[in-house]
């Protein structure tokens, strides 16, 4: 879904839909539905909005693999029977969040486990390209959807999702019992056998896709500032196709060029957002590579990546309470602009003319709970109290809604719904930073990048 953001930023996407799973094994989650909203207190709510979030990824998964759907929808509205199609990014967030799950006591570490197995079983057998999985598969065979008729092959920014999910698993079940232990050396070869190298095409930058039938025809060098930070630290890191600091460097980075200041609202972005020269991107880049990298501490030669993130968010939520276009509903206890459905399909909100269109993303708040857990609780709780019936259902709030347009579709997104759960845990106990910044292996790549963190003095 986000795959095309980069070079459509700004423009609407048409989005197919997904069709609901069948019945859930599982009892419901228990929720306030007999309890005055009124009287929860943030805490409750905070409880009740990661629980059902998590939810997603646990009873809302497709069961032939465990893998997350792309979609789900409550509203019946699809135009495409897929509801068999699986992500593989947003798995890799979907792994993360069945941690959460364990950690939390919605369900046992046993059950975890067995869908761990299950999903890692599937990933194995999966269609692959160079150790690279496709965008989107097919749940009960992993043979690759194409994204777009030249999209067919691996697609390496949504291998590098689900890696950094993946080695937050290894961590986890590393020194557990035989089964656990077993587990994690599969999860390790997995991410052992991702060719890195080969994406660079031979040049000093990361390619995006490779297809076996149209090779570099997509074309598509990835450079910052995005949400493909991850991409280049990974790539750094492996220990079998790593890359030399000079990919990152020239390409990542070009050159230096990431460099850059905007100010508005008295905060600075110290990198070069592309596409979004004056307010920043799309709240997703704040999210998505730092599910599991620490930006605490996180520093290079470009930017202070707390600082960077921290400004970013802070920057979407006052253009929201300044509200320049006159939305109803934006201010101080609803806002958030990042890419997700849209009223006419699918885009990447931002500040800005252009980029704002009235559409409120409730996992743009939500995922920023570490860096502005106040105000993000703040929109949590007016959105639970005050719209639940409109925004609120089984797996969370729905991926986006806008009361100017009295439009509050029942659709969720596996790709918006991860980063909520994960990020809404991390500002709890940091429990994915914690595990993936364990690894020696993403410490040797940092270090290698030149990054400073707390955790490579450890």
């Amino acid at each position: 879904m986000r795959n095309l953001l980069l070079c459509l930023f700004g423009a609407i996407v048409p989005a197919a839909m997904m069709s609901c799973g069948g019945p859930s094994t599982r009892q419901p989650v228990k929720d306030s539905t007999a309890v005055d909203s009124a009287a929860l207190s943030t805490d409750s709510i905070f409880n009740i909005v990661e629980e059902h979030t998590f939810q997603y990824f646990w009873d809302g998964a497709e069961p032939a693999s465990g893998m997350a759907r792309e979609r789900y929808h409550v509203d019946g509205d699809y135009p495409e029977n897929d509801m068999n199609v699986v992500t593989s990014g947003g798995s890799g967030f979907g792994v993360m969040a069945i941690l959460v799950g364990i950690e939390r006591g919605y369900i046992t570490r046993r059950e975890g486990l067995d869908r761990m197995t299950k999903i890692i079983a599937f990933l194995e057998n999966a269609d692959r390209f160079h150790g690279a999985w496709p965008h989107w598969m097919y749940g009960e065979n992993g043979k690759v959807k194409p994204f777009g008729q030249k999209d067919n092959g691996g697609d390496l920014v949504e291998t590098a999702f689900m890696i950094q999910g993946l080695l937050c698993v290894r961590q986890y079940f590393a020194t557990g019992n035989e089964l656990e232990k077993a587990l994690a050396a599969r999860v390790d070869k997995l991410w052992k056998d991702v060719d890195w190298s080969w994406y660079r095409n031979g040049k000093n930058v990361l390619y995006w896709h490779w297809s076996p039938n149209y090779q570099w025809e997509m074309n598509f060098p990835v450079t910052g500032y995005n949400e493909c930070l991850i991409m280049y630290v990974l790539a750094a890191s492996s220990p079998t196709h790593g890359v030399p600091a000079e990919v990152y460097h020239e390409g990542w980075a070009r050159g230096g060029a990431i460099r850059d200041s905007i100010t508005a609202y008295g905060h600075t972005l110290k990198l070069s957002h592309n596409f979004a020269k004056q307010y920043g991107g799309p709240l997703f880049w704040s999210h998505y590579s730092y599910l599991g990298l620490d930006p605490h501490g996180l520093k290079d030669k470009y930017a202070d990546y707390w600082e960077n993130n921290l400004n970013h968010t802070l920057i979407n939520r006052e253009w929201c309470v300044e509200n320049p276009k006159k939305y109803k509903g934006y201010g101080p206890d609803s806002w958030g602009l990042t890419a997700s459905y849209s009223v006419n399909g699918y885009a990447a909100h931002a500040p800005g003319d252009n980029n704002d269109l009235g559409v409120i993303s409730p996992t743009a708040a939500i995922s920023s709970m570490p860096y502005t857990p106040e105000y993000s609780k703040q929109a949590m709780v007016h959105w639970y109290k005050d719209m639940r019936d409109k925004v609120f259902g089984k797996y969370g709030f729905y991926d986006a809604f806008s009361e100017t347009n009295n439009w509050y579709p029942q659709r969720y997104l596996a790709i918006d719904q991860g980063p909520a759960v994960v990020m809404m845990e991390n500002y709890r106990s940091g429990l994915l930073w914690k595990l993936f910044m364990s690894c020696p292996e993403v410490k040797s790549g940092l270090k290698k990048l030149g990054f400073e963190s707390p955790y490579l003095n450890k």
